[in-house]
């Protein structure tokens, strides 16, 4: 695109003033079309974009457990069967501990529901500040909160059976992926320059770490918040407390709206306890998730995916402003990717300066790609995946060891 403008200064008198033309090239046409009928495409299809990365996320961390089992001789699909029977059977046990229980405490609140608003209503009562709040409770009906309920829930409906559509979806796509890994693996690295297999299967093996990490600390923060739960629902004597803390924890992996929906189901199932329990479990829940996001989640996190936590906070914003709850669900292992790729493609960034440490780094890539290239020639491209996959993990561990201390000199040794 070269812009074309008449010689610069004022104009003679009875000319035109000077006048830029920008004239576009034909490539950079065809190249700005392109780029709009790709992401016209990628909106289209966002839904089959966001089933593939759950299954690969899904893949990535089964594969470690699949991975362990075959150290052990066990077949890789027999490894694979218990890995998923595995989970199916937590899958059960989720639903059976939980859901006939929050449907017993939701009808439980819905046939006490007068009871409990005229009680709360009396103690708005008894304040100034309160009293338009105890009016307007008096006013309501049952009739309409239940009609409100009924609506909300067939609209709701239909969105959960889509969700489901689309997990079952992943799954499937994951245990496809997990049986012809090999045969996946070979035709990736087949259109792959092998000048870059080496390069590839790195990022590979560190998207499978990301990935790992992510669950892991998806896995604490649920866990830290179940056991939040469960300690202050037993101790304010609340019924099915061990069903509504398994369903806080499991809740608190979806970021900003898991918050609502511990915090709901905590305050819910402490309505028939009285104003004072409701208000002090209230306020504990907040405190927590306040202490959870701006301590936990960083901490945890940052650990696991090597992000700062102002990154982290970054990432779940924007996520979230671009994709809703799946934004934020996808924020923090596409940003640490992100990263992971800068480094591993040896991308020069604007102000970074080049050092000695990357050159060696450089050269020593270079030197494994040639080795890589003498050692697969001829070979089929599953071989070669495999191949480039155990030298990647080599270099792998030996990168993860401490450099080893320089010997100190023994009574009469040392230099000259």
């Amino acid at each position: 695109m070269m812009p074309t403008q008449e010689p610069a200064g004022p104009p003679p008198a009875g000319k035109r003033p000077r006048v830029i033309r920008i004239e576009p090239s034909p490539g950079t046409v065809i190249a700005l079309l392109l780029i709009i009928a790709g992401l016209w495409v990628l909106n289209r299809l966002l839904p089959v974009v966001l089933v593939l990365v759950a299954a690969l996320i899904i893949v990535g961390t089964i594969s470690p457990a699949v991975q362990w089992l075959e150290q052990r001789r066990v077949p890789r699909g027999l490894g694979i069967a218990i890995v998923f029977t595995g989970l199916l059977v937590v899958t059960v046990l989720f639903i059976t501990l939980t859901i006939p229980a929050l449907i017993v405490q939701a009808t439980g609140l819905l046939e006490q529901e007068p009871l409990l608003r005229a009680r709360l209503a009396a103690w708005l009562a008894g304040s100034h500040l309160t009293l338009p709040l105890a009016d307007l409770l008096r006013k309501v009906e049952s009739g309409d909160l239940v009609k409100l309920a009924v609506a909300n829930a067939i609209g709701f409906s239909t969105r959960v059976v889509a969700i489901f559509a689309y997990i079952m979806s992943s799954i499937f796509l994951a245990l496809y992926i997990l049986i012809d890994r090999d045969r996946l693996r070979g035709g990736l690295f087949s259109v792959v320059p092998r000048s870059h297999h080496i390069r590839l299967s790195r990022v590979m093996l560190n998207l499978e770490t990301i990935v790992g990490g992510y669950i892991r600390g998806q896995l604490i923060t649920s866990a830290f918040m179940a056991a939040f739960v469960f300690i202050l629902l037993r101790a304010c004597g609340v019924a099915n407390a061990l069903a509504i803390a398994v369903f806080a924890g499991a809740a608190d992996v979806l970021p900003y709206a898991g918050a609502l929906l511990s915090v709901g189901a905590a305050v819910a199932a402490t309505l028939p306890r009285g104003p004072v329990i409701i208000l002090l479990v209230l306020v504990l829940m907040l405190a927590y998730e306040e202490f959870e996001s701006r301590l936990i989640v960083p901490r945890v996190y940052g650990q696991a995916l090597r992000l700062p936590s102002s990154v982290i906070l970054f990432s779940l914003l924007a996520g979230t402003v671009l994709l809703g709850i799946t934004g934020a669900l996808l924020a923090l292992p596409v940003a640490a990717a992100a990263l992971m790729l800068i480094g591993e493609l040896r991308i020069e960034l604007p102000g970074q300066q080049e050092q000695a440490k990357d050159v060696a780094i450089r050269e020593r890539d270079d030197r494994g790609e040639a080795e890589y290239e003498r050692r697969t020639e001829g070979l089929p491209a599953e071989q070669a995946a495999a191949i480039a996959v155990a030298i990647s993990v080599d270099r792998n561990r030996e990168e993860s060891r401490p450099p080893a201390k320089p010997e100190e000199p023994g009574p009469g040794g040392g230099g000259i």
